[in-house]
């Protein structure tokens, strides 16, 4: 098994992806652990100054004028995280909670947060191990770092709350007790680090960018499918108009359309019609346009991930310690937000060309079934998908754009960007179900252009695609085969 050591070493989206999905195990290089026992030293040294430093000797939010006592620092930073572990809705799903796992402790490995050696370990430990705590959904305004959800996180570092593990949901005691492991003392600031910084909107940002780069190569392998199916014209498609707006997802859209449908004897034989709807027409434009989006969104998660987003700031060489804002989630919020709107945009125009599949237009039959009326084939799926695509239009709202004060106004501006984040994911997995409709739709019709063929590329989909999910002859129970295609487009082609 191969380990990947957290360091100052540039992480990119590619590496976290090989990490999650080889099953690495992690931990800290000796570059890390020296920066941050350094740090620690520098912070217990810190601790004889008899000016109060915010959260460290103080209280928090607006306690920031209360000192502490030396003898109550410890139990200051426990009833931090017992506090704030007021987190409600659903659960998050298992890879973000690993993702969170990974980001907080590489975020803590840069020695300017102050936490003890054994904490970050602890974390790393549970991400190795997959020991993923329990954390909810709703709670953080993306603005004081990610606050209720981060404190659940925490939780099992000091023996609270509960964790999957192998399968099931249990104490975290009983799982330490299972492997010797005794909770962590945390000490001056270590609750504020731990709960402080953005890694839950982060890991939602990396997994739904991930995944959005899967399903927009998925968009346009459909889409060309759909395309030879419908009988649809390639010269939208051709770099020469593309070069007259050289938008970098615009040209690059084009381009993989004419290589997927090389070949086919579809796309070039003779047509009838001059023009095709804007769903097929302008697919380089919009699909280009996401594409760009989803370039611009992973490039600011890259910074975000490779950042100290607690507070305060600790720079033991200037002899510093700066209580600023790297907390706030408003560098990702609004990308977050935009990008949710641009998947939205994908699975709009996908329900688009599945309603023109089903049209009875350009020689296929009405609801690509033999028998219309009798059955109603393809007629509900349609309805499926604009369905969701209406619902993603309502969680398009940017979450961003609001604020409301917190802590007696001194956190009297917020990102929302949690909302940001858990909205996007839910309108990701959407967009990954109207585009296995289109598929589901888009393989039915390109059976009624036999005995023509496709492309290679897109018969070789179309082949493997058939291995789970049938032609419809007839009306049959329709659910099964969404399921199936959704899990199909899963796949890397």
């Amino acid at each position: 098994m191969t380990t990947h050591y957290i360091s100052k070493e540039r992480l990119t989206l590619e590496k976290l992806k090989e990490i999650i999905d080889s099953h690495a195990q992690i931990a800290l290089s000796q570059e890390a652990i020296d920066a941050v026992v350094k740090c620690r030293k520098y912070l217990d040294a810190k601790m004889e100054d008899p000016q109060p430093v915010y959260g460290i000797t103080t209280g928090f939010g607006s306690l920031y004028n209360v000192t502490i006592p030396k003898e109550d620092l410890s139990q200051l930073q426990y009833n931090l995280v017992v506090s704030h572990a007021c987190g409600a809705g659903p659960v998050v799903r298992p890879e973000i909670v690993k993702l969170m796992l990974f980001l907080k402790a590489q975020s803590l490995s840069y020695g300017h947060s102050g936490v003890q050696l054994e904490t970050i370990q602890r974390l790393i430990d549970m991400f190795n191990d997959d020991i993923l705590p329990v954390v909810y959904q709703q709670g953080s305004l993306g603005a004081s770092g990610d606050l209720a959800p981060l404190a659940h996180l925490s939780l099992p570092l000091i023996g609270l709350g509960e964790v999957l593990y192998e399968g099931r949901v249990r104490p975290s005691a009983e799982v330490w007790a299972e492997k010797g492991w005794k909770p962590i003392t945390l000490q001056s600031k270590e609750g504020l680090a731990l709960l402080n910084g953005t890694q839950f909107m982060s890991a939602h940002a990396v997994w739904a960018i991930l995944k959005s780069g899967r399903l927009s190569k998925w968009a346009d392998l459909i889409g060309a499918m759909s395309l030879d199916a419908y009988d649809g014209r390639i010269e939208p498609f051709l770099p020469l108009t593309h070069q007259l707006r050289p938008h970098v997802g615009q040209i690059l859209t084009g381009k993989r359309f004419i290589e997927t449908l090389e070949g086919s004897e579809l796309i070039r034989r003779p047509k009838e019609h001059v023009q095709d709807p804007y769903s097929f027409r302008c697919i380089p434009q919009v699909h280009g346009a996401v594409k760009d989006n989803i370039l611009y969104v992973k490039s600011v998660i890259e910074n975000e991930i490779n950042s100290a987003t607690d507070n305060p700031n600790i720079f033991p060489d200037e002899d510093m310690i700066i209580s600023a804002g790297n907390f706030h989630g408003e560098p990702i919020a609004i990308p977050m937000d935009a990008l949710a709107i641009a998947m939205s945009e994908l699975a709009s125009i996908s329900e688009r060309r599945t309603y023109q599949l089903i049209h009875g237009l350009r020689g296929l039959p009405k609801y690509l079934v033999a028998s219309p009326g009798l059955n109603s084939g393809f007629m509900i799926p349609q309805y499926t998908a604009a369905s969701i695509v209406s619902q993603n239009k309502g969680l398009c709202w940017p979450a961003s754009c609001d604020s409301i004060p917190s802590s007696q106004g001194q956190e009297d501006h917020v990102s929302m960007g949690s909302n940001s984040a858990t909205k996007l994911v839910r309108i990701v997995d959407n967009v990954e179900t109207v585009l296995a409709i289109e598929l589901f739709n888009a393989a039915q019709a390109l059976e009624f252009r036999r005995p023509l063929h496709s492309s290679p590329l897109v018969e070789r989909i179309f082949a493997d695609y058939r291995k789970v999910v049938p032609f419809i002859d007839n009306d049959t129970y329709m659910h099964p085969f969404i399921e199936k295609s959704v899990e199909f487009i899963k796949r890397e082609y």
